[in-house]
């Protein structure tokens, strides 16, 4: 089963970082307010990033990393990624 490390973007512009194994399922108790505290006051919320693993070591690994990294950085692989994605499209 694939594991996600994933960003979402929240009503006030700040990210929040986290992992799942249902990620549609995972990004919908945030945004109904039965996800992270974090998320429960800065709703609504939007993905904005998604990696994936095959397995929830490497998964919390990457979490981990990318809640090392500053707003700016974390701001910079959203935008690779969201243009990446818009040209896929």
């Amino acid at each position: 089963m694939p594991c996600y490390v994933y960003m979402l973007r929240c009503q006030d512009g700040s990210l929040y970082t986290g992992w799942t194994n249902a990620l549609e399922k995972r990004v919908a108790a945030h945004q109904s307010g039965k996800g992270a505290r974090y998320t429960r006051a800065h709703r609504p919320v939007a993905l904005v990033y998604v990696e994936t693993f095959d397995t929830k070591k490497k998964a919390m690994q990457r979490e981990y990393q990318l809640k090392q990294l500053t707003k700016a950085q974390k701001e910079a692989l959203v935008s690779t990624y969201e243009a990446k994605k818009t040209n896929l499209v």
